[in-house]
């Protein structure tokens, strides 16, 4: 038996099969989980990329459902929850993997952010994981569990993060404060605040080759992480195994969070290189 026979839940926000939340994904189906799915909008519905892109991932899992959803629009947020609850009826989880920032404000200095650029940013990152949760809350079955995605850039100042990481500190309060608001009726809401992995979001990154090679220097087990393991770690968050767990910001980052310095060995010649 899988950890998630008999088990329904919806995943926003897939891009593509570099996405985090796609690795969290196989893990579920992987345990047994239903899964309904959400994309962005298509411009052109007769051309449907987005549509497409995750058809051709989530199909072959068996996906119970994929439907647009644009997490600024109010009336599609409710239309799409009452196609879950026709659906499913009640749903065991929600992973939320969603966050935008327009491109000129994220990779300039937070002081030259623009007011417009601001709110869009934390309207998408942040605002939707309370919009999802209280539309779900109704529909959670008691034990259910809502998953989001962060970064140490929400705890730490991470150069190139920039407006990213003003939008995960918010992400992270709101996980914190949902999960207070809905324990008390055996619900949880928990984060994962991964290392580097090289979806879409972390090509608006500036010099992310940088930071992979930091989280293999520093990091105490001297290496990134891999997407399956956070995909395992996401699976477990949302399982029955995590049943204690909640308002957690957990970290699968190969220990990179602990350090407050480099290493003793970081800057020592490698074994075969010149010098």
């Amino acid at each position: 038996m899988g950890l998630f026979d008999g088990k329904k839940g919806v995943v926003f926000g897939i891009a593509n099969e570099r996405s985090i939340a796609w690795a969290i994904t196989q893990q579920l189906a992987e345990q047994g989980a239903e899964i309904g799915f959400t994309h962005l909008p298509d411009k052109d519905p007769a051309r449907p990329k987005n549509e497409n892109k995750v058809r051709r991932l989530v199909d072959p899992l068996g996906a119970k459902f994929v439907l647009p959803c644009n997490v600024q629009d109010d009336e599609q947020l409710d239309s799409v929850f009452k196609s879950i609850e026709e659906q499913f009826g009640k749903i065991d989880f929600v992973l939320h993997s969603i966050a935008f920032a327009p491109p000129q404000d994220l990779t300039g200095p937070v002081y030259n952010v623009s007011r417009g650029g601001f709110t869009t940013a934390m309207d998408i990152s942040v605002y939707s994981l309370i919009a999802l949760a209280g539309r779900a809350r109704p529909i959670f079955n008691e034990g259910g569990s809502l998953l989001t995605l962060t970064y140490l850039g929400g705890e730490r100042v991470i150069p190139g993060y920039n407006l990213m990481g003003l939008c995960k500190a918010g992400l992270e309060s709101a996980t914190e404060y949902l999960a207070s608001e809905m324990g008390p009726e055996g619900l949880r809401v928990n984060a994962i605040s991964a290392g580097p992995v090289k979806t879409i979001s972390a090509s608006g990154v500036g010099d992310f080759k940088k930071m992979l090679q930091l989280y293999e220097t520093f990091s105490p087990l001297r290496r990134n992480i891999s997407e399956e393991e956070v995909g395992k770690s996401g699976m477990f968050l949302l399982s029955d195994l995590a049943s204690g767990i909640t308002g957690e910001t957990l970290h699968v980052d190969c220990g990179y969070h602990v350090m407050g310095g480099p290493p003793l060995d970081a800057f020592e010649p490698k074994e075969g290189s010149a010098g």
